[in-house]
C-alpha cells in the first residue's frame, strides 16, 4: 500500500467531517459522506496510516477553568543563519506557554502566540526566554482583548473543492 494514496472527493469528505467532529461515530460518519460503515472505516484507517489524520483531541473551554491571556509576539533574531532559526525554533517548542510559531516573512521572523495567566506571567515568560538565550534581538507583544473568531478546523471545502467534486 502506497503511504501517500491518491485521495478522492470521499476522503476529502470524511477528514471535513473528522476535524470538525473527531468524535463522531463511525456510523454517522458514513452517513454524513455517503458510505456504508464498513468501507468507511476502512478509508479512516487507511487515512490515519498514510499520516492525513495525525489525531484527535479535545477542544477545551480554557475561560470556564479560569482566567488566562493570550498575546501574539513578533520575533526578530539577532543572526539569520539557519543554526539561528533551529536553535530558536527548538527552544521555542519546549516553553508551554507559546502554543503556535509561526515563521513569516516581511518585517519580523516569528509570529508567536502565547497562552499566560495574566501579564505577570507573561512577562516572566518573556524574561526567561530572553535570559536563555533564543537569540532575540527584538521583540513586540500584542495582548488579545477580544477573540470574536477562532475556528478549529481548516477550510477543507473551499481549499480543496475542485477534489471535493
Amino acid at each position: 500500500m502506497s503511504l501517500n494514496p491518491k485521495l478522492d472527493r470521499l476522503d476529502f469528505r470524511i477528514l471535513a467531517q473528522l476535524q470538525r467532529n473527531g468524535r463522531m461515530s463511525n456510523v454517522d460518519l458514513a452517513d454524513a459522506v455517503g458510505l456504508s460503515p464498513s468501507p468507511c472505516l476502512a478509508r479512516v484507517k487507511r487515512l490515519e496510516k498514510a499520516g492525513f489524520i495525525i489525531g484527535y483531541r479535545a477542544q477545551l473551554a480554557l475561560a470556564k477553568l479560569g482566567s488566562t491571556l493570550t498575546v501574539f509576539t513578533q520575533v526578530t533574531l539577532k543572526d539569520h543563519r539557519i543554526r539561528d532559526f533551529t536553535k530558536f525554533e527548538q527552544r521555542a517548542a519546549n516553553v508551554s506557554e507559546i502554543v503556535e510559531c509561526h515563521l513569516v516573512s516581511g518585517g519580523y521572523d516569528y509570529l508567536v502566540k502565547f497562552i499566560t495567566r495574566d501579564v505577570s506571567h507573561y512577562q516572566a515568560v518573556i524574561e526567561e526566554i530572553l535570559e536563555g538565550d533564543f537569540g532575540i534581538e527584538k521583540y513586540f507583544s500584542f495582548i488579545v482583548i477580544k477573540s470574536p473568531v477562532i475556528k478549529c478546523h481548516d477550510p477543507i471545502e473551499t481549499l480543496f473543492e475542485e477534489q471535493m467534486q
